[in-house]
């Protein structure tokens, strides 16, 4: 079989130990119109580690069969929505510590300088 390799998205995951499911579309002209049509179709990928989540952009490439069913392994994650989120969050965080320590003015330091302006 020759190598191929597929992107698609994980749209089934935590069901079996070490599979999820990845669905593969792509574009196919209509034999008659010539119109383009969506075609998908689900390969069951083997994920040792079990990192894969829902809605993970994966890469996927066949591989000598691991099960009765499983034909493809996991290559690299595109892009994961979970994860961007935690980093996201994280960052956020961070940035709203930093803020905080930099602005904070005690209340008796705020009335000095009041006084001290009249």
């Amino acid at each position: 079989m020759p190598p191929m390799a597929f992107r698609g998205l994980v749209t089934k995951v935590g069901f079996m130990d070490k599979t999820a499911t990845v669905t593969v579309t792509r574009w196919v002209a209509h034999k008659l119109t010539t119109k383009r049509i969506e075609r998908s179709k689900k390969y069951l990928t083997h994920d040792p580690e079990n990192k894969l989540q829902k809605d993970d952009v994966v890469i996927i490439r066949n591989c000598p069969p691991v099960s009765a069913r499983k034909r493809f392994k996991l290559e690299t994650i595109v892009s994961s929505p979970e994860t961007e989120r935690a980093k996201m969050r994280a960052r956020r965080a961070a940035e709203e510590a930093k803020a905080s320590s930099t602005t904070s003015v005690s209340p008796t330091s705020a009335l000095r300088a009041l006084l001290s302006e009249q």
